[in-house]
């Protein structure tokens, strides 16, 4: 597992407008035809603050997602992984609180549990997102913290379980998201 690696990317002000905005009234999802989204474990919205978790095979997702505000990226979701592919965790979020000086604070705990229940990852309290929030607080950002995994031969075979939960400090919410995938030799 010496492989699983926490990147801090350095592109937090990106942001897209993806296929999906928050509503601020009611905390929820919606397409941008005006279709409400319901909460699901990888997608949820609590309060009008909203996150969203892809675990995505797509050795391209950087470029997809660094492209103009007209351009929705899209990212295939990894379901059954062989030993030796990269995955890479994608934490994305929506309509954070922003205090009188314009500035947003949320905070990421990650946990990536084996098939066996033991962790490779539990870290709590990470800095995902500070500072002055630029644009639309709709706008779908992608935080600070992505996670790169690459099933080694030593890792147990079976289902892994991504836990992230993204808090807004400033509106003191939590939103926990639910992620996963199978290792398969």
């Amino acid at each position: 597992m010496k492989y699983l690696l926490i990147i801090l990317t350095l592109f937090i002000s990106s942001v897209a407008h993806a296929n999906y905005e928050a509503v601020t009234d009611e905390g929820g999802w919606i397409t941008r035809d005006g279709t409400r989204v319901p909460n699901t474990d990888n997608m949820k919205s609590i309060n009008g603050f909203g996150g969203w978790l892809i675990v995505t095979p797509d050795k391209d997702w950087e470029s997809k997602w660094n492209t103009s505000p007209e351009t929705t990226p899209h990212f295939s979701e990894a379901k059954n992984v062989k030993y030796g592919e990269t995955l890479t965790i994608l934490p994305f979020y929506i309509n954070p609180k922003i205090n009188s000086a314009g500035e947003a604070n949320v905070l990421c705990s990650i946990k990536v549990i084996r098939p066996d229940g033991s962790h490779a990852i539990d870290a709590k309290g990470i800095e995902c997102v500070s500072g002055k929030l630029q644009g639309n607080p709709r706008n779908v950002r992608l935080t600070s913290t992505v996670i790169k995994y690459i099933g080694e031969d030593g890792d147990l075979p079976g289902v892994w379980l991504v836990e992230f939960e993204l808090t807004d400090t400033i509106r003191n919410v939590t939103v926990p998201l639910k992620a996963q995938f199978k290792l398969v030799k």
